[in-house]
């Protein structure tokens, strides 16, 4: 299995609403805002090579969006989501499947672009795109408090050129012969989280918003923008349960400065990340 990280550039969302009710005082420490409480947050994807297969994992936001969508969220940086393909070696037309975990904007954004007629087309030609049912029903009538994530034209073009599919819903499924899917409800309705069996033995989990930075490990720290925050606490603590061994890593979607780590609990229980780097998962 072949694994690169594919950076899509960075973006700003505001620092309260991603720790919730952590206190500036705590969460400040852990990502410095700027005066306008706003701080920075990377959209790294992943891509992944299994057999003949040749996977990504979210899209970013893409750049289709107005100017004024995109001064809300501040995106900057040099990378971007085909520059970053090209740098691992590869072209849009090689990519044979597109699994994305949910869609908010900042993780489906990319999936979608226009051609040379303005038209909305799928940015990979060759791929198919991956959600699962209920999660598709779920953006596509948005509640009030997510209608401003779920962007139809980042996803209905999939569903309406007939290359949108659905993995079925539950815990453990198999999306290929390495690669498992668990299913969580506390950020947004069935969030999909692909883990990544390697052949030597180890796994590295693609969290995405369960668990979007290092900076989010301890409990309390849930994102404002969870729709179940009582549910969040339940899906980190299952999903502690699994991943507290030494073979077990994690990829950070949006952590600004590094993209993988692994869990660990001290004396008193309290949970930490330990930074890694790839030559330590493959």
């Amino acid at each position: 299995m072949e694994l690169h990280v594919i950076d899509t550039g960075y973006f700003k969302l505001d620092g309260g609403a991603m720790y919730g009710v952590v206190p500036k005082q705590m969460w400040s420490k852990l990502n410095v805002p700027d005066d306008n409480n706003m701080c920075t947050w990377a959209m790294r994807c992943l891509l992944v090579k299994d057999g003949n297969r040749l996977i990504l994992v979210d899209t970013g936001m893409g750049n289709k969006q107005d100017a004024k969508f995109m001064s809300h969220f501040q995106p900057h940086g040099d990378a971007s989501l085909l520059l970053s393909l090209f740098k691992a070696g590869y072209s849009p037309e090689e990519i044979t499947d597109v699994f994305i975990t949910h869609f908010h904007f900042d993780h489906v954004g990319g999936a979608v672009c226009f051609d040379k007629d303005e038209n909305l087309v799928p940015t990979f030609p060759n791929a198919t795109y991956w959600t699962n049912k209920t999660h598709f029903e779920w953006a596509s009538t948005p509640n009030y408090r997510e209608k401003a994530s779920f962007l139809k034209e980042n996803f209905a073009p999939l569903m309406e050129q007939g290359v949108l599919k659905f993995i079925d819903e539950y815990d453990g499924i198999n999306f290929t012969e390495n690669i498992t899917v668990d299913y969580f409800y506390g950020h947004t309705e069935s969030l999909m989280v692909p883990t990544f069996h390697m052949p030597n033995g180890k796994r590295l989990v693609f969290t995405a918003d369960l668990l979007p930075s290092a900076g989010h490990v301890r409990m309390p720290y849930v994102m404002s923008y969870d729709i179940r925050p009582l549910e969040t606490l339940r899906d980190k603590a299952r999903f502690y349960e699994k991943a507290l061994d030494e073979n077990t890593f994690i990829f950070f979607e949006h952590d600004k400065d590094n993209a993988f780590g692994q869990l660990t609990r001290n004396e008193r229980g309290r949970y930490g990340i330990e930074t890694k780097v790839m030559s330590d998962i493959v």
